[in-house]
């Protein structure tokens, strides 16, 4: 069953976020998350750091289009077909950005140690204001974001599972953002994060197959 798709505006300067708390109802957060989780070809790929060579402290995949290749941190990924879970999910998140994406990236948190670093998806495929549709499945992870140029700009939110962060416009040019690491006793469960985007290749969108 679909959820309230209401988006709320979270007001930042120099940026464009917008917020809904559950997209995917319960069950559907419960289920999406076990097919992703058990389907996905998950890798833990290695990135170059400050010029240093490093596993990434998650699991990843990249999935999209036919030419939909990304590059980030001296990594070169070329896409796996869409899944069925993903396209559902995918159809799901464009009726509520009101776009459409032809790629997506899965990091999978395995537990509160897993983590991602403070970055902004400006890769030049994105284009100058992309567009990232951010899907939580899982366990509540803490985001956070900070302002490149105003150290005293920051802002952080909790992602519950099933729940949709949109960032647009100039957000990537002002901001980097991140998923710390959980180190309480209690520590955090299992997440799967899902960032929909659209490359551009030669100044175009990637062909749009596997679409519906």
């Amino acid at each position: 069953m679909e959820q309230d798709a209401a988006l709320q505006v979270i007001r930042v300067r120099d940026g464009v976020i917008r917020f809904a708390a559950a997209l995917f109802s319960p069950a559907e957060n419960e289920r999406w998350f076990a097919a992703l989780r058990d389907e996905t070809r998950w890798r833990q790929e290695e990135v170059v750091i400050f010029g240093r060579r490093r596993r990434t402290p998650r699991l990843s995949a990249w999935h999209g289009d036919e030419g939909a290749a990304y590059s980030y941190s001296g990594l070169k990924l070329h896409p796996e077909p869409w899944t069925k879970t993903l396209l559902a999910i995918r159809r799901r998140v464009e009726s509520v950005a009101g776009a459409g994406f032809n790629s997506v990236l899965l990091n999978y948190y395995r537990d509160g140690l897993d983590s991602m670093g403070w970055h902004s998806d400006d890769e030049p495929e994105l284009g100058r204001t992309p567009l990232i549709g951010s899907v939580s499945l899982g366990a509540t992870r803490r985001f956070q974001l900070r302002h490149k140029t105003f150290a005293g700009l920051r802002t952080a939110m909790d992602l519950p599972g099933g729940s949709y962060l949109e960032m647009g416009g100039s957000t990537q040019r002002h901001w980097r953002h991140c998923v710390p690491k959980v180190t309480a006793r209690a520590g955090a469960g299992p997440r799967i994060n899902l960032t929909f985007r659209t490359i551009r290749t030669g100044g175009r969108q990637a062909n749009r197959r596997g679409a519906d």
